[in-house]
């Protein structure tokens, strides 16, 4: 099942959370001294894990007794873990997952084990999914950071070797996938086989230190397996993410005449990398309903794979509520949606005594808007017990700027709506929220194009020559000279140097009057500028003057006249210098 490169919601993780996330929540192993270590609660004498049985009849037991993964990927603080454990437990789960094992672990396994769940335990390594969550080492030369690994590896098993919270212990995150991202040809083949004879040896290592927990090692694709097998023998078992091709596990398994059982340890709808694109190019996010069935098929064919797949972690019990946590969380602004008790129910746990508005539809009569302007939205939300719906919108511009966060949208009406368009240019993701005022909401999400507004009238700068301050030459898609500005393409762009003040200017040939100025900013955009005109190109007079600029489209309605028009920015709006997809003036 291979699955090619792929990136993961940027505040969750890649391919859970991003490095900097899990350090924040204490889930990832950090250089941490041996003063830092604390006791641990001691195990019964018989707590031992282990894989038993044999091809087709494998399970893992807990003392003896079967225990099938029914399990979440943990996502909260370590510090919530006692007040949270209690909803998890009453979900059904028995298991979670963390991607990294230090000092700050020991709160969530005792926790856990209070609850009566266990923990998967994780040990990250680079690339961990991508250079972007963690780096690129060299595992065929890199002695130094094999030997730190494995000694943290070392240290924190030794430690918590006899907690009762533990289940097992899984070395890496998608490394093999994520070397596609720091190698290629012979290169990244000799890195993927030095990879898996490292983890073989971190198995080897946690069995001599701690033979009553089995080692696992986890990747995003069935691709992976091979180097496990050719060179991992010490691992107990497999472990693989794996969302919308989750179903295929089980042939890929027996195509490849594997030996060893497997375990889930991410799962769930279908992720961002492997959505078909919606009418905008980006990826379409499935509906609230679709979530949920897809963490019902998942689990029918985790299950399916009788006496091999020993369960799952499934993907995600998180509260963030920006971009990635809205696409996977359970508990996004820790209210619970279908997804929540989709898994509640697949796992057997309690009841529900009430459950989220279901947002049936939800449909955009146009795909584009201008900027600034406003389009309809129509919705059919229904709620199973009767509660009164309210409503927010909100919006992302991820497809824009890379940012995970999700600002308000303004908007009117209730079923039917009218929303009001962002200033910046590109495709945005709107959401729409039902809430039930009982801790429960459907959101849905749908993208919209935001274009520049039309003009009526002739462009005079449209083609005219062009000059600037300055433009950056060199960088992604350099150069971005002045030209680009009045180019009439607005894929094009000029953009300045770093630093104030910048100028940009075009000569309409001769004097002219004109009555309207449109400057389309790209993300590096003006907050004080002015626009002037001039006859000569020497002496310049003020046409219009800012200091609240905010990007996006600004259309300016002027009455003036001049052979040069130019905008002189004067203070930025961003970090970065500016930059101008359209610089237009209309008679």
């Amino acid at each position: 099942m291979s699955r090619g490169a792929r990136t993961r919601p940027p505040t969750l993780l890649a391919t859970g959370l991003l490095a900097t996330t899990l350090l924040a929540a204490g889930l990832l192993t950090a250089a941490t001294s041996p003063a830092d270590a604390q006791p641990v609660p001691t195990a019964a004498a018989a707590d031992k894990v282990a894989v038993t049985g044999g091809p087709g009849a494998w399970q893992l037991t807990v003392n003896g007794r079967p225990w099938q993964v029914k399990g979440l990927t943990w996502g909260p603080a370590v510090s919530e873990a006692a007040s949270r454990m209690p909803d998890l437990r009453a979900m059904g789960v028995n298991t979670i997952r963390t991607w990294g094992t230090d000092a700050t672990s020991q709160p969530l396994f005792d926790a856990a084990a209070a609850n009566g769940v266990r923990v998967v335990a994780g040990f990250w390594l680079q690339p961990g999914g991508g250079p972007g969550s963690g780096g690129c080492v060299d595992y065929v030369t890199d002695t130094t950071y094999k030997s730190t690994m494995l000694g943290e590896i070392t240290k924190w098993v030794t430690q918590y070797r006899g907690h009762p919270g533990v289940l097992l212990w899984d070395v890496g995150n998608e490394s093999i996938l994520g070397m596609q991202n720091c190698f290629s040809g012979s290169q990244l083949e000799a890195q993927r086989t030095a990879y898996a004879k490292f983890v073989n040896e971190a198995a080897r290592t946690i069995h001599g230190i701690d033979p009553n927990h089995p080692v696992t090692s986890t990747d995003a694709w069935t691709g992976a397996w091979p180097y496990l097998k050719a060179n991992a023998p010490d691992l107990d078992l497999y472990a693989v993410n794996a969302y919308g091709a989750v179903c295929n596990v089980k042939a890929d398994w027996q195509a490849g005449g594997y030996t060893k059982p497997y375990i889930v340890t991410e799962g769930g709808p279908l992720g961002e990398w492997e959505a078909a694109a919606d009418v905008n190019g980006v990826p379409g996010e499935p509906t609230d309903l679709a979530k949920a069935q897809g963490y019902r098929d998942a689990w029918r064919c985790i299950t399916g794979h009788t006496g091999v797949a020993l369960g799952a972690t499934l993907f995600h019990y998180g509260t963030e509520g920006d971009f990635g946590g809205v696409w996977f969380n359970l508990l996004p602004n820790n209210e619970k949606r279908l997804s929540y008790y989709a898994v509640r129910g697949i796992y057997g746990g309690q009841g529900a005594a009430n459950t989220p508005p279901v947002i049936s539809s939800m449909a955009l009569p146009q795909t584009t808007v201008p900027a600034g302007g406003t389009f309809a939205v129509n919705a059919s939300v229904s709620d199973s017990d009767g509660d009164p719906i309210s409503y927010t919108m909100g919006y992302n511009s991820k497809y824009i700027n890379g940012s995970g966060g999700i600002i308000s949208a303004a908007f009117t009406g209730s079923g039917s709506f009218t929303v009001t368009a962002p200033q910046a240019l590109g495709v945005w993701k709107l959401y729409l929220y039902a809430r039930d005022g009982k801790g429960n909401t459907g959101i849905e999400a749908r993208s919209i194009r935001v274009v520049a507004p039309q003009v009526p009238g002739t462009n005079l700068a449209k083609g005219k020559p062009t000059t600037a301050s300055s433009y950056q030459q060199q960088g992604d898609g350099a150069p971005y000279p002045p030209s680009n500005a009045t180019d009439g393409i607005a894929a094009t762009r000029w953009a300045s140097d770093w630093s104030d003040p910048q100028w940009i200017q075009v000569d309409l040939g001769q004097v002219q009057a004109f009555r309207h100025v449109q400057l389309i900013w790209e993300t590096a955009y003006g907050k004080a500028y002015r626009i002037q005109a001039s006859d000569n190109g020497t002496d310049w007079r003020d046409v219009h003057a800012t200091t609240t600029g905010d990007g996006g489209a600004d259309d300016v309605d002027v009455s003036a006249s001049g052979r040069y028009v130019r905008v002189l920015a004067t203070q930025r709006g961003t970090a970065w210098g500016y930059a101008l997809y359209e610089f237009g003036v209309y008679r």
